[in-house]
């Protein structure tokens, strides 16, 4: 796995052994962030279910200001800090080893985040439960754009009732990108 453009362009990034993270491929990841270009520069981007920090390292490169990584697993967290050290972004950027759910009943927000990527563990409907979290929280803000990362066959017919709306769906092989904002 590397970066793939920013001031970290063609730095590789270790990933944890085993099958406990699902690290997002180059091309899905490019795909990803084609389509966020022009919303990046200066954003402050939150990284859920970060595995090796992939995502958020990425944003970080191509210009966002700060980046907060949850992730629970303790050798993905060990990987985020490699990573972090390699890239030089240390200093932008907080790791909460926690579970998701519960770190976010109780991160300091500092005003919302403008970027929330989510990669939960697909056919589990964590997706639900931490959209049901975020959704009138100061974690984000009513401009904030929401991405999860979910199987292709995972259903969002209640964003409705979280007053969100699904503004983009990013449709791969095998899985998808789900954009969200509040609705209008």
């Amino acid at each position: 796995m590397r970066v793939i453009a920013g001031s970290a362009r063609r730095l590789t990034l270790v990933t944890p052994k085993g099958n406990v993270t699902r690290p997002t491929s180059d091309k899905v990841k490019e795909t990803l962030f084609n389509i966020l270009a022009d919303r990046l520069y200066g954003v402050r981007f939150l990284d859920l279910f970060s595995g090796s920090g992939g995502i958020g390292i990425e944003a970080l490169s191509r210009g966002a200001s700060r980046c907060t990584f949850i992730e629970k697993d303790r050798n993905a967290v060990s990987c985020i800090k490699k990573n972090l050290a390699t890239t030089g972004f240390e200093n932008v950027a907080t790791i909460y080893p926690y579970d998701v759910r519960t770190c976010l009943n109780n991160i300091e927000t500092f005003g919302g985040y403008d970027i929330v990527f989510m990669d939960p563990p697909y056919g589990m409907g964590i997706e639900k439960d931490v959209l049901s979290l975020l959704s009138g929280s100061d974690i984000i803000k009513k401009d904030s754009l929401i991405i999860v990362e979910s199987s292709s066959t995972t259903g969002f017919d209640y964003l409705d009732d979280l007053g969100f709306d699904a503004v983009r769906i990013k449709e791969y092989k095998n899985n998808k990108h789900v954009f969200i904002q509040y609705k209008s």
